[in-house]
């Protein structure tokens, strides 16, 4: 009797390599925006830490991304610091001008407007702290944004200042010198009052209401009187 040939033993066919598909780094987002990476400077930046000393490699380990990611959104760290002074004043335009707008009388432009920047103030708004700082340190992209969100405060807080002397029947001599120091003023007392302690803060904010009216008087009496330079 004939025995059945042993089977021939058959290697296993390999099935063809699939296309591999590329993973994020563990902790990394595949994806990410202008938004996301403001967020994360703003993570880091505190009382005392300023945009300047924030580095490209801090931002993009805070955010979740590699380095080179950064740059699909800014050209470098300048220009997301000038977007980040951009966004503050933007922010506190709208919370300043919106106290503006609920008032009706000069005296209530006057606290109303100082009172919700001092809020913001020692409210620990980072925002706001970035808007105080840079305008006297970092870069001139630095100086230069803040520069420029003064003057939209300016040329807000002047037609303002027109729109409530029409309303009153009161001059207004140079409005925009006249906003000009009041900005000025304004912003140079929150940067030197960002840490008073929480009992001298009322004392502070009187102080600055006080000395906007006294700009605001000036400005009428020379409306009225007119002005010689000496």
């Amino acid at each position: 009797m004939r025995s059945n040939p042993s089977p021939i033993p058959v290697a296993p066919t390999s099935s063809a390599p699939s296309a591999s598909v590329a993973t994020p780094a563990l902790g990394r987002k595949p994806v990410i925006s202008r938004e996301d990476l403001i967020e994360a400077a703003l993570t880091l930046v505190g009382p005392h830490r300023h945009l300047a000393s924030l580095s490209l490699r801090e931002v993009a380990r805070e955010a979740g991304i590699a380095p080179n990611s950064f740059y699909r959104q800014f050209r470098d760290m300048d220009e997301l610091a000038v977007a980040l002074i951009d966004r503050a004043g933007a922010s506190l335009r709208q919370i300043v001008g919106e106290a503006r707008q609920r008032a009706t009388t000069e005296r209530s432009v006057v606290r109303g407007s100082v009172e919700s920047f001092m809020e913001q103030l020692w409210a620990d708004d980072r925002l706001l702290h970035i808007l105080l700082r840079e305008g006297s340190v970092g870069s001139p992209a630095f100086k230069e944004a803040v520069e420029r969100q003064l003057s939209f405060f300016e040329e807000e807080l002047k037609l303002d200042l027109l729109r409530l002397a029409e309303a009153n029947g009161s001059g207004l001599f140079e409005p925009l010198l006249t906003a000009r120091a009041i900005t000025r003023l304004v912003f140079a007392m929150g940067s030197t009052s960002m840490d008073a302690p929480p009992d001298q803060r009322e004392a502070i904010t009187e102080q600055v209401v006080m000395m906007v009216r006294m700009i605001i008087t000036g400005t009428q009496t020379l409306a009225k009187t007119g002005y010689e330079p000496r």
